[in-house]
């Protein structure tokens, strides 16, 4: 009687011991979390890498708590480590597509290729970044559609981010007929944009001959404006210039095919 009640308390000095690990535990988690989050929040990383960070190190935190456990209850840990080992190997290979796709969005948080806000483009997808996770980033389209794209195929293909830049260039194509004065023409163009206030004195616009079309001499007009601004300059140039055209007697020609009838 007197040998189990001596292990009925060191059992229960044991158990006291462990809710004690757990609850010290627990607690230095919370302040360690709550630390790094403020810490986090002054840094200049994207919000995206706070969240990866804060959770990579949860999983830390709780891994030394088991750890902790485990070594005061005196559980031998290396054949548990060694079980471990082989597990994740295991695991490692039956999902190499998905690891590959948490590598990727390493190199996105990392590299800073992009951030919640931006205007992308990826393999023919173009929207505004909703969210980058570890394993996918996700886009939402101008008409509002959700595309999800995997970080791995993120890492290997081409991305245009449209807002990278503080200032964009719009460019515009604008035909004219053969018999219209060219240089009239580009002193219309001037004129539209020097009514446009979201366009930049510098860089200068540039105006010049594009090509010779088969019905039209075609015109360029490129001018800068900050990023935001870009589809309001877009729109306001295709229509004023259509009407300044109109009213200085510019004419912009409709596709003419010449057809000779030999009998």
């Amino acid at each position: 009687m007197f040998g189990l009640g001596e292990k009925a308390t060191a059992y229960l000095e044991t158990a006291i011991g462990v809710c004690l690990i757990i609850a010290i535990g627990l607690l230095a988690m919370k302040v360690l979390l709550k630390i790094s989050r403020k810490t986090l929040q002054k840094s200049s990383l994207d919000e995206s890498m706070h969240i990866f960070i804060l959770n990579v190190l949860k999983v830390v935190l709780y891994i030394l708590l088991i750890v902790v456990i485990l070594g005061y209850m005196k559980v031998p840990t290396a054949p548990l480590v060694t079980v471990l080992g082989a597990g994740g190997a295991a695991i490692a290979l039956a999902l190499k597509d998905s690891l590959g796709n948490i590598a990727g969005g390493l190199l996105i948080l990392v590299n800073q290729m992009f951030k919640k806000g931006d205007v992308i483009e990826i393999g023919g997808k173009e929207g505004i970044v909703e969210s980058i996770d570890l394993f996918v980033t996700t886009l939402k389209t101008y008409d509002n559609k959700v595309v999800t794209v995997p970080n791995g195929v993120i890492t290997t293909s081409v991305i245009v981010n449209y807002s990278k830049e503080d200032k964009r260039r719009v460019d515009c194509i604008f035909g004219i007929s053969y018999d219209s004065d060219i240089e009239k023409a580009k002193d219309v163009l001037l004129a539209v944009t020097e009514t446009c206030p979201q366009i930049l004195n510098e860089p200068e616009p540039v105006i010049g001959v594009r090509e010779h079309q088969d019905s039209a001499v075609a015109l360029d007009l490129k001018v800068w404006c900050n990023t935001d601004d870009y589809w309001s300059v877009k729109y306001y140039l295709e229509e004023q210039v259509k009407l300044a055209f109109d009213e200085a007697n510019v004419t912009i020609p409709y596709p003419r095919l010449d057809v000779r009838v030999t009998k």
